[in-house]
């Protein structure tokens, strides 16, 4: 065969990977939105049966002789082929010494573990969680020590599995930078800052009626509806069945009317990323290859760098007081402005401010990175976290439900939560680079955030999925990760809104 006859038979078989694994989505999505409770176990062994049909699809043997020979010999291929060659033998390697029955084992774990997480989160008891917790451990620590290639510290690579090129080393010095600037604005913001009005976030406004903006704010980003569902579920998230099917899930609070806000905006700024990669990038199968962190990067600029800005909420409260039916006609735009920007420690990472954000992502990376490295045992876990939300944030945490159980991500992975942080990083310094080019906020103010999700599908989307972090950052704003444009931001912006 010729390696083109070879890239054209191994797209074949992809492109019927990708079909199980669109399935497999469909049926997560499906439990995790609509599934009952009684149908949490059948619903993930029959996603678990499916990934059996993946993994051996993977690890035939015309499969990987097919990687293997065009990672060797790829002369003819082109760049894009090139690619997805590169990107099937990375994982190819990863999971070469795994059995068929680890890896359903594996997903069987993962699985049974969000109908348990989701019961333990509803009673706020973690004793409910911990086996199903300890198994996806032990299956995540196995699974990096089947590596023909592994660090010595097994945390290394799940970081490295969600931002190529992260490390413990790394990120030990991204969060000690983060940390050396955050605290002490906080410590000056608490004994120094103005007082700032939050009392009219906890007004009732209907659900109905938050749906309604829910549907405004995606389509105010640049979504294209006809490709894009709304549904709602417990932890907001957002996933895709390639380009023309992007779906969001939300969760209502009818008394906090602005978690759901920015968590469209959030999850708005992942569904543009979503629909919008080149579409040679999709016919080459080398989409949806960018990092959590470059993903993460898009998902909290919308959120923050927009939508908390002086200009989104410029332009955006007149809809927030008519979509509310009048909630907030006795609030000022100064006053609403303020009040979603205020900082102020609190339990919910989801529902963290900027400033203190970071801290919620810190207390979670030090924890699942001792957890994996063996440095600690499952049933540290809520005492831990409890000592370090009193030492980083300064509040008590009154129950696992608000504590240990908020975040799903410990039903299946270690080694995604700081790529919120460092996507909070990228998203300051694109930020700057943007503002080289053009007033952002003004644009914002004026409605023009076309002008913004266009800058982002030219210059972040375009080359994601074919580069790494470094490369990207560096081929979008002129240098690779600088943390302090990101403190920069941080300090300017609290520095005004507390009068400091």
């Amino acid at each position: 065969m010729t390696n083109q006859e070879k890239i054209a038979r191994l797209y074949e078989i992809e492109q019927e990977i990708a079909v199980y694994n669109r399935s497999i989505g469909k049926l997560q999505y499906d439990m995790t939105c609509a599934c009952p409770s009684e149908g949490m176990e059948r619903a993930g062994a029959d996603m678990a049966v499916l990934g059996k049909h993946v993994f051996a699809l993977e690890h035939a043997e015309e499969t990987v002789a097919l990687i293997c020979e065009l990672q060797e010999d790829g002369e003819g291929l082109e760049p894009l082929q090139k690619k997805l060659v590169d990107y099937l033998y990375r994982d190819y390697r990863k999971t070469k010494n795994f059995t068929p029955e680890f890896s359903y084992a594996f997903d069987c774990a993962k699985n049974a573990a969000y109908g348990k997480w989701l019961n333990a989160k509803k009673n706020s008891d973690f004793s409910l969680f911990r086996d199903s917790l300890a198994e996806v451990i032990r299956f995540t620590r196995e699974a990096v020590e089947l590596r023909d290639e592994r660090p010595a510290l097994l945390y290394d690579a799940c970081l490295d599995d969600f931002e190529r090129g992260s490390s413990i080393e790394k990120d030990d010095a991204f969060f000690e930078a983060l940390k050396a600037g955050i605290v002490p604005l906080l410590r000056r913001i608490q004994s120094e800052g103005k007082p700032i009005r939050t009392d009219f976030l906890s007004r009732s406004v209907p659900i109905p009626d938050q749906e309604a903006i829910s549907r405004w704010i995606v389509e105010s980003e640049g979504i294209r509806m006809p490709a894009f569902s709304l549904s709602t579920t417990e932890h907001p998230f957002t996933t895709h069945f390639g380009p023309k099917d992007v779906r969001i899930a939300t969760h209502y609070h009818e008394n906090n009317y602005v978690s759901n806000l920015f968590s469209m905006l959030h999850e708005g700024g992942h569904a543009l990323f979503m629909q919008n990669e080149p579409a040679e990038f999709v016919d080459a199968l080398v989409f949806d290859h960018m990092t959590n962190g470059m993903h993460e990067c898009a998902s909290r600029f919308f959120e923050n760098s927009i939508g908390r800005s002086r200009g989104f909420i410029r332009f955006a409260f007149p809809t927030v007081q008519r979509f509310s039916r009048g909630v907030f006609d006795d609030i000022s735009e100064q006053e609403f402005y303020e009040a979603v920007n205020v900082a102020e420690p609190g339990l919910i990472r989801t529902e963290a401010d900027e400033l203190t954000y970071s801290l919620h992502i810190c207390v979670r990376y030090e924890l699942e990175k001792a957890l994996i490295n063996g440095e600690i045992g499952v049933d540290d876990i809520p005492a831990l976290w409890n000592a370090k939300y009193r030492d980083y944030l300064g509040v008590e945490v009154p129950d696992d439900g608000r504590g240990c159980l908020q975040d799903v991500h410990w039903t299946d992975s270690f080694g995604y939560f700081p790529c919120y942080a460092l996507g909070s990083a990228y998203g300051a310094q694109i930020l700057a680079a943007m503002n080289r080019e053009f007033d952002v906020d003004a644009a914002v103010a004026e409605g023009r955030l076309a002008d913004v999700s266009s800058w982002f599908t030219e210059r972040v989307f375009a080359r994601a999925s074919v580069t790494d972090p470094d490369e990207w950052l560096t081929g979008i704003t002129g240098e690779g990760l600088n943390v302090q444009y990101f403190l920069d931001y941080l300090n300017k912006k609290f520095t005004a809104l507390y009068e400091l």
